[in-house]
Order: C-alpha cells, then structure tokens, then sequence
C-alpha cells in the first residue's frame, strides 16, 4: 500500500511540475507580440508553409548567411536548448556550442531586450510546431568565414546591456525607445555602418543603403528625415504601410507586413514619440539644382508618364498614389530606393487598415538618361531639393536587381 500511494504520490508531483512548466495563454500570447515586434518571420521563414524553420538567405557585404531553425525541432532547431542558452544567443550572440553568431543576427540590439522578454519569447517558439530543416553553412568570403574574427568585432562593436530608460521622459517615450533601438533593431538598416559592417553610432538612424533600396532617415532632419512628419503620421504609416505624406516599398513593405502592421496601437505610437523625438545627428547636404536642360528632360518624361497619377503638381492621391512635394525619401541623398521603384515599379501593400491597393509600372524600357532626367526632374520640383542622379547611377542600379 505504502508502494502505490508513493507511486501516486510521485506521479501527482511530476503532474503538477508539469502544468507549472506549462506556458499560460497569456506568456504565449505576449511572446507571440514580442515575436511580431521583432519580426522574427522575415528573416526565419524561407518557406511559408512552414513558418520560422529557417533558411532564408540573407545577404551582406561579407557574402550570405541562411537565418537558422527557430521552431522546437530538438535535432534541427532550438527544441533541446536551455532558457540560459537561449538567452545567451538572442542577448550575446553566443550559440549553445560556444560559437559567435554573426551581427547579421542583430543581438547587438536584442541585447537590451529583458530576460523576462527574451523567456515570453522563447515560450512562444515552444509552442510552435516542430519542423525538421538542417541549417545552412554561411557562405562568406574569406576571411570572414571564420567565426573566431567575431570576438574581435565583438571586443571593438558590441556593447551588451539592457536599455536604460531615461526618468525624464514618459513612459511611452521609454517604451518606443526599447523596442526603436532593441526588439524593432530599426538601426540594422538605417544606421550607417563603417567598413566592418557596425553601426556608426554617432549617425544613429541618420540612413543607410540596404539590400539595393535606401533605408531613410528616422531622425529630425527637417527635407530627408521626420520633421515634417506629426507623429500620428508615423503611426499610420507604420499600421497600414501608407500616409498622406508616403507609401512603404521595398524590405519596409515586409516589415510592415509582417511586423508593425500587427503590434499593438500603444506600441506604435510609443515607437512614433520616441522618434519625433529624435534630433538631426548630422548636417542635410546643401544642393545645387539641375541646369534647364536637365529639368527639361525630365518634365517631358513626366508629362508622358507619370502625370496620370501623380498629377502636374506631384501632389498625386494620398494613400493611394504617393505624393512627391516635400517626400522625405525621394529627396534623400541616396536615390537607391526612387530608382529601384521607377526600374522596377511598385505595389501598395494591403493590411487590415488599408486593405485597397495601388499600383505602378516598372520603366525599365527608358533609357538610363531617361530615368536620370525624370528623377532629377520629381528630386527638384515642387519645392523639393535632391543631389543630382547619373545616368551612370542608373546603370549601376539596373545590375543590382534585387
């Protein structure tokens, strides 16, 4: 009798370990969001059928890197780590073996991510389906292939640490400048970075070219940057992936779609207020316009094919057809983002707040001077003053289709 009664009683013990160990809805739930606010699927989901099993490839200016297994596989993916040896990978960047994982996975912003935050996230993969996918090796050009490199760009670049909250600022405030510069990593592609591929601090959000398209800048900058910007205007365009000053193509449209379009409405105003909060970290470039001959040019291209939508005076039909008056993007230093969408064309993104599209035909048919005329023609009309675009600009974006 003592025998079965210390069986039930151990049994009854193992039991409620295991509802203890047990996720509640509400962890998942909140990991499930913080998961979202990192957009964590854009880089792990290579396959849409089987969702944050890796594989996705990922290139650099160092070559390419396939994002790894995130689901609970315990061979292939993350099913046999431990909470301390998930954290010290998303916050560190170290792998269980003891390997540096390269920067391309930003810990360099996940570390000011909390330990509590990390655990809600790692809970929420848990609950994930198990898929079966071997991760890829890197494939970088020499020497970079060797992770052993990593703990010198670490010892020089990485500065771990959780975000400081500033007490002289709001709670939302705070809140924005958490996931701005830690879950969100916003910097991974609009911060400049030097010749090793770190951020330029002291240029934070200040722009960055990323992937064949110009990451713009988030700070206060009053022609290329967010000044002009209210911070409802931000909101909006980080919720639908449009405004009435600016339509999100390229890498944006993805995060919008699978990221920001989904965090919560205090999250996203929280991250507007902390960058209306931001001030220009260096000078806008003075311009000097194109000569008439130029401007010619282009108008002609325009009046032929653009008119339509954008009308005479470019100020087009907000949040369908993007206006070009004092559009912060289309006058930004970099023309990567505004060439690619005139080669390429461009597709309004839907999301449950702007469920209706847009669209606009690529023009890769016009010849290179074409495209430079037409682009100088929208950078300098209207008020708006953007640096001067080659043909040969041109020549070197139509190599770089993404």
């Amino acid at each position: 009798m003592r025998t079965i009664l210390a069986v039930i009683a151990l049994c009854s013990a193992v039991a409620s370990a295991a509802a203890a160990a047990e996720p509640s809805p509400e962890l998942l739930a909140y990991g499930k969001a913080l998961v979202e606010a990192g957009d964590c699927a854009g880089c792990h989901t290579a396959d849409p059928a089987k969702p944050f099993a890796g594989g996705k490839r990922i290139d650099t200016p160092f070559g390419a890197i396939y994002a790894p297994n995130l689901t609970p596989d315990r061979d292939t993916g993350i099913g046999a780590w431990t909470d301390a040896d998930f954290t010290r990978a998303v916050r560190y960047g170290i792998a269980p073996d003891g390997s540096n994982y390269y920067p391309a996975f930003p810990y360099p912003y996940f570390t000011k991510v909390t330990k509590d935050d990390t655990l809600a996230i790692r809970a929420y993969l848990g609950s994930l389906a198990p898929v079966v996918s071997r991760n890829k090796p890197p494939e970088l050009r020499w020497p970079f292939g060797y992770r052993g490199l990593m703990r010198i760009w670490n010892a020089f670049y990485f500065k771990p640490g959780l975000f400081e909250p500033d007490q002289s600022q709001s709670a939302a405030w705070n809140r924005g400048g958490y996931l701005v510069t830690g879950l969100g990593h916003c910097g991974a592609c609009h911060t400049p970075k030097n010749y090793f591929g770190a951020d330029k601090t002291a240029q934070a959000l200040s722009g960055n070219e990323v992937g064949g398209w110009y990451a713009p800048r988030l700070d206060g900058a009053a022609r290329t940057g967010l000044k002009s910007w209210s911070a409802r205007d931000i909101a909006e365009y980080l919720q639908s992936g449009r405004n009435a000053r600016s339509h999100a193509g390229g890498l944006m449209a993805e995060v919008v779609v699978n990221s920001t379009a989904k965090m919560s409405d205090g999250d996203v105003q929280a991250i507007a207020i902390y960058l209306k909060s931001l001030p220009p970290l260096r000078r806008e470039t003075i311009v000097t316009p194109p000569d008439d001959a130029e401007m010619k040019a282009g108008q002609t291209v325009y009046a032929k094919l653009c008119i339509a939508c954008h009308e005479a005076d470019g100020a087009g039909s907000p949040r369908i057809y993007p206006p070009l008056p004092g559009n912060a993007l289309l006058q930004s230093n970099n023309p990567s983002s505004t060439l690619r969408i005139i080669l390429d064309g461009a597709h309004t993104v839907t999301t449950p707040r702007a469920p209706n599209t847009g669209e606009m035909p690529g023009y890769a048919k016009l010849s290179d001077a074409e495209i430079a005329a037409v682009t100088n023609y929208i950078r300098n009309s209207w008020g708006n003053a953007g640096l001067l675009v080659t043909p040969a600009q041109v020549a070197k974006a139509r190599k770089e289709e993404p």
